[in-house]
């Protein structure tokens, strides 16, 4: 079966399962034309993929009725100016991950992922619950913003390292590229923390001005390249157990929209959301025997680094906490929701897949 003539069924079994929403016909005259512009480059394809995928289901839903223009990182703003430029309606909507504007709202991480946080499965089920979606919709609100997750990238790495890292001493001093909340936590334990552009990521580690760097996960980092001059691939990334990306709406713009085109944009963003996901882990389980040939050596974070990043980790939440209401009472909810679901996937997920692994 084709790719298109597959989402085109899923877009219809969600229609039906959410409502169905309308689909126009020729007697309908309302028709919408909107710019969504993203903070991924188009060399990300999957990544970037998540808003035309969103964009075509969208066409088919409303018989062509609503348009979705999607642009690259930079061709209409720039990647980190997309919520602002959503907020003030200077575009009508946004693709991007919230957490990347942390600095504007340390709340809004929450829509993305925070370290040791949940998986892709449970940060998408803790997300749809109604109490959570309506504190992310009342913190997205006060910028005059509509959200929709919109696209996930799964669990990412932990980054390719020049030097192996054998314990928590090996953090100090160490040049490492990443950002977020996961740069704080690292730059508590010692790291040097540098922000540096996607392209001059490989030079800055050949030439040994970055001592580390993280990216992706398998499909996307071999493409760059990175473990040709740093080999040691480690892993969890527990900075990135999940990455959620979401859809911004202006909030003003989308209460023009007849509500069948409203539910029709629900739909695509849960159908990219989907489509996303499994696109990754298909691409990232066929790359990682790629990036292996090629000369990466995997190996995973000792459990002291691991133990002593997930005590900072929380330290640093709790001074957030203290600082930032809306952070404060997410972070509670989730870390409820978190022992919850690790109950039961304790017996579950996790039980079949170690018994798989083992037998495999």
């Amino acid at each position: 079966m084709k790719r298109r003539e597959m989402l085109g069924m899923v877009a219809g079994g969600m229609a039906g399962a959410l409502a169905a929403p309308h689909v126009a016909s020729a007697q309908d005259k309302a028709t919408v034309t909107w710019r969504c512009a993203s903070s991924f480059p188009k060399s990300v394809e999957i990544l970037y993929g998540n808003a035309p995928v969103m964009s075509e289901i969208l066409s088919r839903l409303t018989d062509g009725a609503f348009k979705l223009q999607v642009f690259a990182a930079g061709e209409l703003v720039p990647p980190l100016a997309v919520l602002d430029s959503v907020s003030t309606n200077a575009v009508e909507v946004g693709h991007t991950a919230l957490y990347y504007f942390f600095g504007k709202d340390p709340a809004l991480a929450f829509g993305t992922h925070i370290p040791f946080g949940l998986n892709s499965r449970q940060q998408n089920a803790w997300l749809s619950r109604e109490g959570t979606a309506k504190e992310i919709d009342r913190i997205l609100a006060k910028y005059n913003l509509v959200g929709f997750v919109g696209g996930n990238t799964g669990a990412q790495m932990g980054g390719f390292y020049r030097k192996e890292i054998n314990s928590v001493e090996d953090l100090q001093g160490l040049k490492i590229r990443i950002s977020g909340l996961g740069g704080r936590i690292l730059s508590n334990m010692g790291a040097i923390v540098q922000q540096v552009a996607a392209a001059d990521i490989y030079p800055s580690l050949e030439k040994g001005t970055l001592d580390a760097a993280e990216f992706n996960a398998p499909h996307d980092d071999q493409k760059m390249g990175l473990h040709k001059v740093a080999p040691h691939y480690y892993f969890p990334g527990f900075w990135d157990g999940s990455n959620v990306q979401h859809f911004i709406v202006n909030a003003d713009e989308w209460a023009k929209l007849p509500p069948h085109f409203q539910e029709a944009f629900r739909v695509a963003a849960f159908v990219a959301n989907y489509d996303s996901l499994q696109k990754y882990d298909i691409a990232n389980a066929a790359a990682l025997g790629k990036i292996v040939a090629e000369g990466a050596i995997i190996k995973q974070f000792p459990q002291d680094v691991l133990a002593a990043a997930f005590k900072v980790a929380h330290e640093i939440y709790e001074e957030i906490s203290a600082e930032n209401e809306d952070f404060a009472i997410l972070y509670k909810d989730m870390q409820e929701f978190q022992q919850q679901v690790a109950r039961w996937h304790r017996i579950s997920e996790l039980a079949y897949d170690s018994t798989v692994a083992r037998l495999l």
